[in-house]
């Protein structure tokens, strides 16, 4: 396979599993990302060399559509390939499959930052000779800037805890999605109803911070939003069947 395809195949443990056996939904983001993390890494840009020019990539929408989720001890293959990548922007798309069949697809939207500055700029690495797919997404609709205006009622509050943080000492991504996911209907996380999640990352938080999670049902599902002093951090839409 072409090196601008990446292909890494994943065993999902109990511990990445709610008590139905199947994955949770932050351990499968936390998968995809990897994955793409380990393919940066191979085609020349992943954490330590974009490090050197004081820089990384920050997840900023992501959009999973679920056909059926993995389940405790099931081998997954995920391949992932890069459909747009110019200048401080790249779309990042997934595809995982269980004995051939396609179970999840996702896609991504990514943006490099200065991580001194803070601010975001043009990749400083060359991708001149990296091929890119521009006909080829992997999900039926791309990702989308969700409205944000949506009414939502307060559900929880919640302290961010050392737990939460990753390397680069805010709070992992995947945790906003738990946050959440752990506010719906038990019966619907655990049901398979959920048909799609769309996510939009807006704000990184930091140890300590309090924040209030917020959400009503839908026409299409759920709409949730995490925010602190009344600034959305994060906003998901959750489609269900």
């Amino acid at each position: 396979m072409e090196k601008s395809v990446f292909e890494k195949n994943w065993e999902i443990y109990f511990t990445q599993c709610y008590s139905n056996g199947r994955i949770r939904f932050s351990d499968l983001s936390n998968i995809l990302q990897l994955t793409a993390g380990e393919h940066a890494t191979n085609i020349g840009f992943g954490f330590k060399e974009m490090a050197k020019h004081n820089q990384t990539w920050v997840l900023s929408r992501m959009r999973i559509e679920i056909n059926r989720l993995p389940k405790w001890m099931d081998i997954v293959q995920v391949r992932t390939w890069i459909q747009e990548l110019e200048g401080a922007r790249s779309t990042r798309n997934f595809e995982i499959r269980v004995n051939g069949q396609v179970y999840v697809t996702a896609t991504s939207y990514w943006a490099v930052i200065n991580t001194v500055k803070r601010s975001s700029e043009d990749l400083a690495i060359s991708t001149d000779d990296f091929t890119t797919y521009p006909d080829r997404p992997a999900t039926q609709r791309p990702f989308s800037k969700l409205d944000i205006s949506q009414s939502v009622k307060n559900i929880d509050q919640y302290s961010v805890k050392l737990s939460d943080l990753d390397i680069v000492n805010h709070a992992n991504n995947v945790k906003y999605l738990d946050w959440c996911m752990d506010r719906l209907p038990i019966e619907l996380v655990l049901t398979n109803q959920i048909k799609s999640l769309e996510m939009n990352y807006l704000r990184e938080l930091r140890y300590n911070d309090t924040v209030d999670i917020n959400g009503d049902s839908t026409d299409k599902g759920y709409f949730m939003t995490v925010t602190k002093q009344q600034r959305i951090h994060f906003a998901l839409e959750v489609e269900t069947k």
